[in-house]
């Protein structure tokens, strides 16, 4: 069975990878997670679960869907093996960006981890959250 997550990512800067870097690279390594949380939850992470790409920064806003790839693993760039990465390829960026503010506006999101653990960078997204991201995208 398919499980959803959403992923967030700074799009602009040094360390920048807008959605659009991922459409031309079509797959990438998703790495740089170091919070525990966030880390159980791409331990969690199965290959074909689909996952909300989400910009950060200035842009605060759902824009996009990639698809995992692989099995998670310990990242090769780290000396410390509790630091887990996924691969993710690219599926579609969103007709209409779900903006974070649309989300706050959502009375059956309340209770989401998006929006009560702002810093975290990857949490599950429950199957109706999904729908209805998916829902306002088009």
């Amino acid at each position: 069975m398919v499980s959803y997550w959403l992923a967030k990512q700074e799009p602009a800067g040094p360390r920048g990878y807008p959605i659009t870097q991922l459409q031309r690279d079509n797959k990438t390594v998703w790495d740089g997670v170091h919070n525990n949380l966030a880390l159980k939850h791409i331990r969690m992470m199965q290959p074909d679960d689909l996952v909300i790409y989400y910009h950060t920064g200035k842009e605060r806003q759902a824009v996009g869907i990639m698809r995992v790839i692989s099995e998670p693993y310990s990242n090769p760039e780290e000396t410390n093996p509790r630091f887990v990465v996924v691969d993710v390829e690219f599926d579609h960026i969103f007709k209409k960006p779900v903006t974070l503010e649309q989300m706050k506006q959502q009375p059956e999101f309340e209770d989401w981890q998006m929006l009560k653990i702002g810093r975290l960078s990857v949490v599950p997204v429950p199957s109706h959250i999904w729908d209805k991201i998916i829902s306002l995208s088009k």
